[in-house]
């Protein structure tokens, strides 16, 4: 985890296109994707006189620490031990700025979270359509190295066909490409109509820090 994240700039993320038999090629969308329909209890509780489309949102988070073991101030290699793991060593990037602060001892924290959200609207005429932006930020010159980061990725797709009797549907993706997924939750199905419009976004956050070591 921290290899990928100091030894390399942070990235805006862009999902992969819609395309052949597994139209998002990204191993969180795709299968989140697909609960929007396939899975009970993922639609609003309550009725009112306008039907309920589906939705659908989830998060996780985790927090990583590790021990600075050594460090070479003038290649920038740099061996971390995390807690219960085996040391990483790694090429800190000129985007790893505040590096000479940075002692053995020091600890290193990565917190990281992802949401996803998926809905089911009604479409007033909106093709499907892909983007993505991103923004980072780092602390001061002169400060204990911190980077902050955030990706967000919206992709939209259209409901193209509803089989209630083979509980099956299919989704058009903003390449043009078509695929069919079938459904375990049948009241999923009734709750959307063909012409639709299925938005989901993801957004990943991380942030770095290095703290001093505590005092002995």
């Amino acid at each position: 985890m921290f290899r990928g994240f100091l030894a390399c700039p942070l990235r805006s993320t862009m999902l992969t296109p819609l395309s052949g038999a597994c139209p998002m090629k990204n191993k969180t969308c795709l299968p989140i994707l697909t609960l929007c329909f396939l899975t009970a209890g993922v639609c609003a509780a309550e009725e009112s006189q306008e039907m309920v489309r589906p939705s659908f949102s989830a998060s996780q988070s985790m927090t990583v620490t590790a021990v600075v073991e050594a460090i070479d101030h003038e290649t920038r290699v740099v061996t971390v031990r995390p807690e219960d793991g085996e040391p990483i060593t790694f090429t800190a990037s000129e985007e790893a700025r505040n590096l000479d602060q940075v002692e053995v001892g020091d600890i290193l924290v990565a917190e990281y979270e992802e949401t996803i959200s998926i809905e089911v609207l009604a479409n007033d005429g909106m093709q499907a359509e892909a983007a993505s932006a991103s923004a980072m930020a780092r602390t001061e010159k002169g400060q204990m190295p911190g980077v902050a980061a955030m990706d967000a990725t919206v992709i939209t797709a259209t409901v193209e066909e509803i089989n209630l009797e083979k509980n099956t549907f299919k989704l058009k993706g903003p390449d043009g490409t078509i695929n069919e997924y079938a459904a375990r939750n049948p009241e999923n199905l009734r709750r959307s109509k063909v012409g639709d419009l299925v938005v989901i976004t993801a957004t990943t956050a991380v942030a770095i820090t290095v703290e001093e070591k505590h005092a002995e």
